[in-house]
């Protein structure tokens, strides 16, 4: 059983090693080891087909049922199932028809899920700092673009180089389109502020990358506004629908992304020429109203004049004021003054001497020391008491007998028996007030 399988697999392999076939796919199905499986099918024939992992990832669309393809592969048998089944190498989608029918059942999934509705566009930028633009970096396209920047509004710009067709472009332009998004603000490299997908025109085919599912959610969750510029203006790819703002050319894009630099000045000119004249007219219309204001104003003159008459008012209270109380002060001091007369000072000057000699007499008199000047004495006891009575004066026993030349100590008879007691330092008294003439009265 292998031997006849073995050669049935070589017989069959040797005699349909390169073969092309046209079909419709159907049970279009890729596992999870990344190979695809499907079917071939037309009018009246199937033939199962495989295309292992490394053609499958080349695919440059998306296989699904119904759609009508060419393969290219070689044809051998499946030993374990008794089958034979055609080994692809490559896939391409047969004519434009088919490939338009792809195109529109792709555009209503993918629109399905919202990725074309406009309340996910955003607006460009007025006047991006950094534009980023993905294309291939040797065509025409980013000559253009670069070229007519310059002449508008020259600006930095990114080239994020991509392949545009063919086997992995669609890949790469997704790469670069998240690539741009995923930049920090900041950073070494600088996240453009607006992002353009271009490519030249071509036919459907060429454009394909560009309608693949990986490239229009790339550009659908891209949060740096972008534009898509593929192909001609009569050309439109899934991609147009995702962007924020589709331009016609590539030419074109450059113009939506950037003003005309001498249009944004002569515009600025012009806005402040308006906000010029626009102020000078409010200058003159408040010029005006203050015109008609201080026109109704009552005049300086009259403002003024019932202050001026309240002034003079109160001057002239003042002037009477100080006159009457310069008036009492003069009386006063006229009274004062006659006071003052020599007259009078020398009667009252003799009435105070008077009484000063009288005063003065009147002291001598009281004064002790002069009572001694006459013969009488004071006496003291030992501590320096003055002594008044006889009793006190025996009590005492030693007493000191002050006269007007000095003190003399003495013994009362009644107490001769005892000797007499040490002499006391005479008490210092107070020097005798001088007796003042009529010169020292003051």
């Amino acid at each position: 059983m292998s031997q006849l399988s073995a050669a049935i697999k070589r017989t069959v392999e040797d005699g349909f090693s390169r073969v092309r076939v046209r079909g419709e796919l159907s049970g279009a199905k890729r596992a999870a080891s990344g190979h695809f499986y499907a079917a071939l099918k037309d009018d009246n024939a199937l033939i199962d087909m495989v295309m292992w992992k490394g053609q499958a990832a080349r695919l440059a669309f998306r296989p699904e049922d119904g759609i009508e393809v060419i393969a290219t592969g070689k044809l051998t048998t499946y030993p374990g199932r008794s089958k034979y089944q055609l080994v692809v190498d490559t896939l391409e989608v047969a004519g434009e028809g088919a490939l338009m029918l792809l195109f529109e059942k792709l555009k209503a999934r993918l629109g399905a899920e919202g990725l074309f509705d406009a309340g996910r566009k955003q607006p460009l930028p007025r006047l991006p700092r950094v534009i980023g633009v993905v294309t291939s970096p040797t065509g025409a396209v980013i000559r253009d673009i670069l070229h007519r920047l310059a002449d508008r509004f020259p600006m930095h710009v990114i080239v994020w180089p991509v392949l545009v067709q063919g086997d992995g472009a669609a890949a790469q332009v997704a790469r670069a389109v998240r690539g741009f998004d995923g930049l920090a603000p900041g950073g070494p490299v600088p996240r453009p502020d607006l992002v353009i997908v271009a490519r030249g025109g071509g036919s459907i085919e060429d454009l394909w990358a560009f309608n693949e599912e990986v490239v229009v959610r790339a550009i659908a969750d891209c949060r740096i506004p972008t534009i898509s510029a593929v192909g001609h203006e009569t050309d439109t790819t899934l991609a147009d629908y995702a962007a924020d703002m589709r331009a016609p050319t590539p030419t074109a894009a450059a113009e939506m992304a950037v003003p005309v630099r001498a249009e944004l000045q002569e515009l600025l000119i012009h806005r402040a020429g308006r906000m010029i004249g626009a102020a000078n007219r409010h200058q003159a219309l408040a010029g005006e109203r203050l015109g008609a204001l201080v026109r109704h104003l009552p005049k300086r003159e009259a403002l003024y004049a019932p202050q001026r008459q309240r002034l003079d008012d109160a001057e002239g209270r003042l002037d009477r004021s100080q006159r009457h109380r310069l008036a009492v002060v003069a009386e006063r001091l006229a009274t004062r003054g006659a006071a003052l007369r020599p007259a009078l000072l020398a009667r009252r000057w003799d009435r105070d001497r008077a009484r000063i000699e009288g005063l003065g007499r009147l002291l001598i008199s009281l004064d002790p020391r002069a009572l001694l000047s006459r013969g009488y004495a004071m006496v003291r006891d030992g501590d320096g008491a003055i002594v008044t009575a006889a009793g006190r004066a025996r009590a005492a026993g030693h007493l000191r007998l002050q006269f007007a030349d000095g003190e003399v100590p003495v013994m009362v008879a009644d107490a001769a028996a005892s000797p007499p007691a040490a002499p006391r330092p005479a008490r210092r008294e107070p020097p005798a007030p001088p007796k003042r003439g009529q010169g020292e009265l003051f």
